[in-house]
């Protein structure tokens, strides 16, 4: 049984069930719907897609590409950078749909809002269940924030992904599929009160600064608007957990990698065969938590710890400063971050 139909929970149920693994997902809402989402996949989460047949359906759901990325803070900017490898764009109203279609076409049990039962630890049970809710870390309460710019919209992006750096956190702008803009933010709590009133006027950036002025008269698409608090950006590790989880259940790496998405999927595709042995009676359940945990740990421990590094660098003092500019500017802080957060 997986516990939660995201993107790690599908991806994992539909690699089991190409094996001919019986899979059961209890999932707490249903499809299509918005989630709080940098809606692209920058890494190996795209060789992951191509190994389990997925890719197609991307395409043909309307998946684009973003080839280029910047980083902006106020009015200071980056240049525009080209991607390594270019980016995935799909919003994830598609997106989860899409999988949970293909799920149920190859036989899967998909129980849509379904409560996840008490014991998560229980033999053969893994948890994908998404970001995990906290009160604090160190201090600081971090809450995400979406909402999508119809095509209507014309928004003068320079680059396909950009990232908007502020003292109120930081904001991605992304080209979807259908000519939409994806506007994701995340904050941290404050309690000098210098928010605006509305949530979606927190996406359009500080007034004064670059976002702001590009997103000032967008309209944004009320049914697309989502939130999510508690957010635990703190580092964990696989072997450290009593229970068998993958995904942002596992551990949730800092937004402004834009790497998320691919780690839900390549910790999937980690767990598939070791899951698959312990259906076949080749593993112990123990064995087979225990090779998923050390795989886990293995792919992401360093590339959390980096992600930590670049959190705080985006969202220090450092960041608004003349030694933000330089950081803003150098290629090589680009590429050195850029290869060790994937």
């Amino acid at each position: 049984m997986i516990i939660g139909g995201g993107l790690a929970g599908l991806a994992l149920g539909i690699g089991l069930r190409q094996r001919g693994v019986p899979v059961t997902i209890q999932e707490a809402g249903d499809y299509p719907r918005h989630r709080v989402c940098g809606e692209f996949i920058s890494g190996n989460g795209q060789a992951v897609l191509e190994q389990l047949g997925l890719l197609g359906y991307f395409q043909k759901a309307g998946a684009i590409h973003a080839r280029t990325a910047k980083f902006v803070c106020g009015m200071r900017r980056s240049p525009v950078r080209k991607l390594d490898v270019p980016a995935l764009c799909l919003s994830r109203y598609k997106m989860d749909a899409l999988l949970a279609t293909a799920f149920r076409d190859l036989g899967g049990d998909l129980r849509t809002a379904c409560r996840a039962p008490s014991d998560a630890r229980a033999e053969g049970v893994v948890a994908a269940t998404g970001r995990r809710l906290q009160s604090a870390d160190h201090g600081a309460r971090w809450f995400g924030l979406k909402a999508h710019v119809p095509n209507t919209c014309q928004i003068p992006l320079e680059a396909d992904l950009e990232m908007h750096l502020s003292r109120d956190g930081y904001i991605g702008v992304t080209r979807i599929d259908a000519a939409q803009i994806n506007v994701c933010g995340l904050f941290p709590a404050r309690s000098d009160n210098r928010r605006p009133d509305s949530k979606t006027e927190w996406l359009r950036g500080e007034p004064g600064s670059l976002l702001n002025e590009r997103l000032s008269t967008a309209v944004f698409e009320s049914e697309s608007f989502c939130s999510v608090a508690g957010i635990q950006l703190k580092p964990q590790r696989a072997s450290a957990k009593a229970e068998c989880c993958i995904g942002d259940a596992l551990t949730m790496t800092p937004p402004v990698t834009g790497n998320g998405m691919s780690m839900a999927f390549e910790s999937a595709e980690l767990a598939i065969s070791p899951l698959a042995d312990f259906s076949g009676g080749q593993l112990t359940w123990s064995e087979a938590r225990g090779q998923i945990a050390a795989k886990c740990d293995a792919a992401f421990s360093r590339r959390l710890a980096w992600a930590r590094i670049l959190q705080w660098m985006m969202v220090s003092s450092i960041s608004q400063g003349a030694l933000g500019s330089f950081l803003l500017g150098s290629d090589w802080l680009w590429s050195w971050m850029f290869a060790r957060t994937r």
